[in-house]
């Protein structure tokens, strides 16, 4: 706090050093009074605020009574009017809002074709209806985890990006369409969720060769032709809850075309009336082209995968700035030989000692 007996005081009020404040020396003035004297403070409030007289109250003039009103009986007409004005108000009958229908449910209607069961287990993928292995095991968890974060995506009210997840990497070769390809067939085995596998790596596709299923119209063909309905697009498999979109035409503008309000549509199709379709993206990795950061907009949850032995960490924190269009953003760890814990995932069902 300011000590206020350090402030210099002016010559004309200062106390002589050699007299006390009771050897009748002139007491000093506070600050304040030293202000008032030198300025009018009543002057300035006048000038500031001008306040206008108030006038002098004069009485009231005398209430002069007022005549009572005698009642008025109404004639025999306006009766009759005002009884029939009251029926037909009765006798109206009410007009009830319409209620609107709930919204059907796009369904794929397109020919069930069959997965080469052969070609998935030479390429080391999950086989439907086959045995439960290490691999199987593992991305039962992963996708238990994708459904959960859907869930409660759901329940903050996220809409249709809740059912909605992009699987990408840093670099071609870290395995995105293989992690891709095994969480579709993962969640397909669900008992009351449905998969639909989007080939949305558009300059390289490969889910339908993989898969061994033909070609036609896929997501980019709808895109640029408004006729086109994506949801005629969609193939069947004999894989029960599994279905496939393909990438379709190519195109140098893939990103433009993802940018535009069409684009929200005709994704907003795929998961029309169906809360329990999981739509499953394989886009291209993100620093090697640019669709996956725009379709990283559309979607409740962005994958990463991360190759064990080839992913840098600046790529990754790359790839990871570039897709942060969805606040979502994990990673899952591919070809790692080692667990800390020692688990072995797989074993315990060939287990019978």
């Amino acid at each position: 706090m300011t000590e206020h007996s350090k402030l210099p005081v002016p010559e004309d009020q200062a106390v002589p050093e050699n007299q006390g404040p009771d050897a009748g020396a002139k007491p000093r003035e506070s600050l304040i009074e030293r202000a008032a004297g030198r300025f009018d403070f009543t002057r300035m409030m006048r000038t500031a605020v001008s306040i206008p007289p108030v006038p002098p109250v004069r009485p009231l003039p005398p209430v002069k009574p007022v005549a009572p009103v005698k009642p008025v009986t109404p004639t025999k007409s306006e009766v009759s009017a005002a009884e029939a004005v009251a029926e037909s108000a009765v006798e109206a009958p009410v007009t009830e809002a319409p209620v609107q229908d709930a919204i059907a449910p796009v369904s794929f209607i397109g020919p069930r074709h069959p997965i080469d069961r052969e070609r998935l287990r030479d390429q080391g993928l999950i086989v439907p209806e086959g045995a439960v292995t290490a691999l199987l095991e593992e991305f039962r968890i992963v996708k238990r985890h994708l459904l959960v974060q859907a869930a409660e995506l759901r329940r903050q009210n996220a809409g249709a990006a809740a059912q909605r997840v992009l699987i990408s990497s840093p670099h071609p070769g870290e395995g995105k369409t293989y992690c891709a390809l095994n969480l579709a067939l993962a969640i397909a085995a669900e008992k009351e969720s449905e998969v639909l596998l989007v080939d949305a790596d558009f300059a390289k596709p490969s889910i339908l060769s993989t898969l061994g299923l033909p070609g036609g119209h896929g997501l980019m063909d709808a895109l640029m032709d408004e006729s086109i309905d994506v949801a005629d697009c969609v193939l069947g498999t004999d894989v029960p809850g599994l279905w496939v979109l393909p990438a379709g035409d190519t195109t140098v503008n893939d990103s433009e075309y993802l940018g535009t309000s069409r684009a929200a549509q005709v994704l907003a199709r795929l998961t029309e009336g169906a809360p329990r379709r999981i739509v499953i993206f394989d886009s291209p990795p993100a620093l090697a082209a640019s669709p996956a950061a725009e379709l990283a907009k559309h979607v409740g949850q962005v994958v990463v995968i991360v190759r064990a032995d080839r992913t840098g960490q600046g790529a990754l924190e790359d790839a990871v700035s570039l897709l942060d269009g969805c606040p979502n953003v994990q990673l899952l760890l591919n070809a790692a030989q080692f667990s800390p814990s020692g688990r072995r995932f797989g074993a315990y069902y060939g287990y019978s000692g």
